[in-house]
């Protein structure tokens, strides 16, 4: 009765009598125990599979430089938003630990899915949505990411409570509580990745401004304006102005423009955390078979809902997780799975609520076959994702062990900090060194070839130069020592107190 009551205000728009709006929905019942439950498992995966010890990758070395007193902030290009930094800052700020930083994201990620599902949990059955949390919970993407000092997770978190939270203020106008939770949302995902914010909201946006629903509209304005300000401001003060930084972001990612990347996106499916160029072949079918599969059963879950009369907030899960994933699937030349989290986050809630019509008869007894069908290919599924992320996590560690081999060896060489490093892969193992970084082209460029060799007359400075390639041309003469794929050019007066 419950549920019948709360669709009939969703679809109608008219309030229930009952409690002070928002009060019912803010204090916890036991519907919130399975979605608590999903939360608290994922966040315990995190900190099994991905492992907290697993040091930094490089965009995050750049993220966390800008708040930690480890190393000087990294040049911080035009894409990227100070969401994560001030995300990590109550940590980053005093403290150096990864494995310290990585348990805070974890248990921070966790809290955030199960505040993003509660907020669903009038307009679907507890079970549908723990189990469209545990769907998108499980996904080797997820947990590899949710621990991660990245933007793309939060994005997903963002984009999932503002769906919901704008269901609910159509059902009812009044309900204060989701009209900030609107503000939250997009504010969230603004201050992350403002332009991702602005095409998970973009259905929302375009169905408030049809249907005059001002209060919802006015909300999800205030949130983008709130979390992009600092983008905005910033982009006047460093980078020229707002349009200058949007095309030197464009030109970053490569010129943004119709580009068909549907097959990079599935050959990334295989554990590569970033797909450019995103050559060779498609991974095992086994790995790729979920990707083909999430779609049938989201239109599917679309297709029953008008049974259940749920079609709105089908509709409206479909149609954001839809326009959070275009732009990564049809306008940018390379892939990364993480770009894809929103709209995997979204479309967890209609596939959940097609599995569950799958499994049950409209009385509710179970469908043994069906069952049985669904829950071997959920486990071979589960399997699938779990021997990728093992791979990949693995895989990941050992490189930025690398690094940290790096770094030690140019500390025994005398760079340390004050220091500066140039050359490949200067930015992470800069922060793993303590060092500053520098580059005189390409898309980090923020200093001169003369400008490195005065420093280099003032505090250690290296360049580092893969195996096969040539050191430029003012560290040519300057003694080298090699390093795994790596030459180490270190300039003489650094080479001089490493002796000493």
């Amino acid at each position: 009765m419950e549920m019948a009551d709360s669709t009939h205000a969703l679809l109608t728009g008219t309030r229930r009598a009952g409690p002070a709006p928002g009060l019912g929905r803010v204090l916890p019942s036991r519907r919130d125990v399975p979605l608590a439950a999903v939360a608290a498992a994922f966040t315990l995966a995190q900190l099994l599979l991905v492992r907290p010890g697993m040091g930094l990758g490089w965009d995050e070395t750049v993220y966390v430089s800008q708040v930690s007193p480890h190393a000087p902030a990294a040049f911080f290009s035009a894409p990227r938003a100070r969401g994560v930094p001030l995300l990590v800052a109550p940590v980053a700020s005093w403290s150096s630990s990864t494995a310290l930083l990585r348990v805070y994201l974890a248990v921070l990620s966790g809290l955030a899915l199960y505040l993003a599902l509660r907020v669903w949990r009038h307009l679907f059955p507890a079970g549908v949505l723990a189990l469209a949390g545990a769907l998108f919970a499980s996904l080797w993407v997820t947990l590899f990411y949710g621990p991660q000092a990245m933007p793309n997770y939060w994005v997903a978190i963002g984009a999932l409570a503002c769906a919901g939270c704008f269901l609910r203020v159509r059902a009812d106008p009044h309900d204060r509580a989701a009209l900030w939770g609107l503000v939250g949302g997009s504010a969230l995902m603004a201050w992350m990745r403002p332009m991702d914010a602005v095409w998970a909201v973009l259905p929302l946006l375009a169905l408030a401004l049809l249907r005059r629903r001002w209060r919802p509209l006015a909300a999800l304005l205030a949130g983008l304006v709130a979390g992009s300000a600092e983008w905005v401001v910033e982009a006047y003060v460093s980078y020229g102005g707002l349009l200058q930084r949007l095309s030197d972001g464009s030109a970053i990612q490569g010129g943004l423009g119709w580009h068909v990347a549907v097959a990079d996106q599935l050959r990334s499916l295989g554990g590569r955390t970033l797909c450019r160029p995103c050559t060779g072949g498609l991974p095992n079918p086994l790995i790729t078979a979920w990707w083909y599969v999430v779609p049938l059963l989201a239109l599917l879950g679309l297709a029953l809902a008008r049974r259940a009369r749920r079609t709105p907030p089908t509709l409206i899960a479909l149609a954001c997780g839809a326009s959070a994933a275009f732009p990564y699937l049809f306008m940018i030349g390379y892939a990364a799975p993480r770009f894809l989290l929103p709209a995997y986050a979204l479309l967890a809630i209609p596939v959940a609520d097609a599995l569950v019509h799958l499994v049950r008869a409209p009385g509710g007894t179970w469908r043994p076959v069906a069952l049985s069908l669904v829950g071997l290919g959920l486990a071979l599924h589960l399997g699938v994702q779990y021997a990728v992320l093992a791979h990949t996590v693995d895989r990941t560690t050992a490189d930025r062990r690398e690094w940290d081999r790096v770094a030690a060896a140019l500390h025994r060489l005398g760079v340390r900090p004050p220091c500066l490093l140039t050359g490949e892969e200067a930015i992470p193992i800069a922060f793993y060194t303590g060092c500053d970084s520098a580059a005189t082209d390409g898309h980090n460029a923020n200093s001169t070839r003369a400008i490195i060799e005065e420093t280099a007359r003032r505090i250690p400075v290296a360049t580092l130069v893969t195996a096969s390639g040539s050191p430029p041309a003012y560290a040519r003469t300057w003694p080298f020592q090699q390093m795994g794929d790596l030459r180490l050019y270190v300039a003489p007066p650094a080479q001089k107190g490493g002796a000493a």
